[in-house]
């Protein structure tokens, strides 16, 4: 994997630049769909393509690896044959997954017991077996396995918590040395900077996440885990100005499970590049739309009789039905709805993205950013 920083911000820290896969490239900013289970929720793989113009997916390991399993994973040749998706995946290495299931699962320095929310059954995540397991599921983007603690937790156990997701990644870093690609691409670990809300920790696990990166020397970013977990959206602007201050610029920083439209925006101010989040498709699903204008509830009376178009400047199916039709939808509690909202938002999601990339190569990110920011949150 390479990253090419093509544009730096000359009023803030905004960047433009191209990763390059063996699947294909990924403009930055750049938006991710969730693919949780190997699917984005209600949405074709042609319309991913064609009308979101999504450039890269998420898989998740957690998931993946409890459902269908590694086996018929490794038969069908990887994610990428088993599902179709002939461009960039990123895994998540599922340790937010096992943290959010907090009374089923167990932490110690080996790695972390669980049981399985399908059947209960008792399993184990290590560095090394995580490591195999995206090995198998062939994203070209892999996490390094982490410890989420909650945004609220005191200092003593953030500082613990870290110590454990450092010795964690170190192990990861080893395994992922020792092993190699199964399907004759090549494949990237990005390791996570934790710290919870902390300065000093962030900072901590920054400087051990370059150092890592330069043990690594194979073109790959890091991540930003752990905000957006309960703690103050101004906190966590901080913790990501903070992280960022020590990250190195040349490689792509990805804030993982990051947010609403003005939340990315925030981020990618701050020097983010990669965002990954299930409200496009959750909101869509509960009848929420995202527009430059604010949000749109589908299911309020007002949009019963307005034949204007979802979105006027939206994708294809934004343009092809009127806001009167998809509120009959949600009204009837008809599949399509859930299927046409989740294209739009995820569709704008990357129209967003692909704007403030724009706006950061004509030199005017910061006045177009103040100029629609606010309008984002309101509700229409």
């Amino acid at each position: 994997m390479t990253f090419e920083l093509q544009h730096s911000d000359s009023a803030s820290d905004a960047r433009a630049g191209i990763i390059t896969t063996d699947h294909g490239q990924i403009q930055t900013p750049i938006f991710m769909p969730v693919g949780t289970a190997g699917t984005v929720k209600g949405v074709h793989f042609s319309e991913l393509r064609d009308q979101v113009k999504a450039q890269i997916i998420l898989g998740n390991t957690y998931h993946l690896y409890l459902r269908p399993g590694l086996d018929i994973l490794r038969k069908a040749g990887g994610l990428h044959k088993f599902n179709t998706w002939d461009r960039p995946i990123l895994t998540d290495s599922g340790g937010f997954q096992v943290f959010s299931l907090t009374g089923i699962r167990k932490l110690r320095e080996e790695g972390c017991e669980f049981q399985s929310h399908i059947d209960g059954s008792r399993h184990i995540f290590t560095p090394e077996n995580v490591m195999d397991t995206e090995r198998i599921i062939g994203a070209d983007i892999m996490m390094a396995l982490d410890e989420c603690p909650p945004g609220q937790s005191d200092y003593q156990y953030a500082k613990k918590s870290l110590g454990l997701t450092q010795r964690w990644l170190e192990r990861c870093v080893k395994r992922f040395k020792e092993t190699e690609p199964l399907y004759g691409y090549n494949q990237t670990l990005f390791p996570i900077v934790q710290g919870c809300t902390y300065k000093d920790l962030r900072q901590d696990a920054a400087k051990h996440v370059c150092d890592i990166l330069g043990q690594l020397n194979d073109g790959g970013g890091a991540s930003i885990g752990g905000l957006a977990v309960g703690e103050p959206t101004e906190v966590m602007y901080e913790m990501i100005e903070v992280v960022n201050e020590i990250l190195p610029k040349d490689r792509p920083r990805y804030l993982m499970g990051v947010g609403t439209p003005q939340n990315i925006l925030e981020a990618i101010e701050r020097g983010v590049d990669m965002f990954d989040c299930v409200m496009p498709t959750r909101n869509g699903r509960n009848a929420m739309l995202f527009t430059y204008e604010g949000t749109m509830n589908m299911r309020n009376k007002k949009w019963e009789d307005d034949f204007s178009p979802i979105d006027p400047d939206g994708c294809y199916i934004d343009q092809l039905h009127t806001k009167a039709y998809l509120h009959h939808l949600f009204k009837a509690q008809e599949l399509l709805a859930m299927q046409i909202a989740s294209i739009h938002n995820l569709a704008f999601y990357l129209r967003l993205v692909t704007d403030a990339r724009q706006h950061i190569i004509a030199g005017d990110f910061v006045q177009w950013k103040r100029s629609v920011i606010d309008k984002l949150g309101q509700r229409r």
